[in-house]
């Protein structure tokens, strides 16, 4: 991995990295693309590929109708409701 490489990751990353950080991501980084270019030496032929390598159940519950709030109780603790909705800042521009 060339410096050239370190920098441009650095860069995307926003990092203002210096000479020995530079140097020790480069060593970090080569011992990672190493392990994973021996992963891709293993034999994988006839193996299935799989999502979950455990086989195991997920312990749900009855989905059973039970009393919950009301939207008066729901609102309220809220800091600002508006026509029986929480009432929250815009976070994102559209622009």
């Amino acid at each position: 991995m060339s410096d050239f490489d370190i920098d441009t990751i650095a860069t995307l990353a926003q990092l203002d990295l210096t000479a020995e950080e530079t140097s020790g991501l480069r060593q970090d980084l080569e011992s990672i693309l190493g392990y994973v270019n021996r992963l891709s030496a293993i034999d994988t032929a006839g193996v299935e590929p799989m999502a979950q390598p455990l086989v195991a159940e997920t312990p749900l519950r009855e989905d059973t109708v039970r009393d919950w709030f009301s939207q008066d109780e729901a609102l309220s603790n809220a800091p600002a409701a508006r026509q029986g909705m929480f009432e929250v800042p815009k976070i994102v521009d559209r622009g």
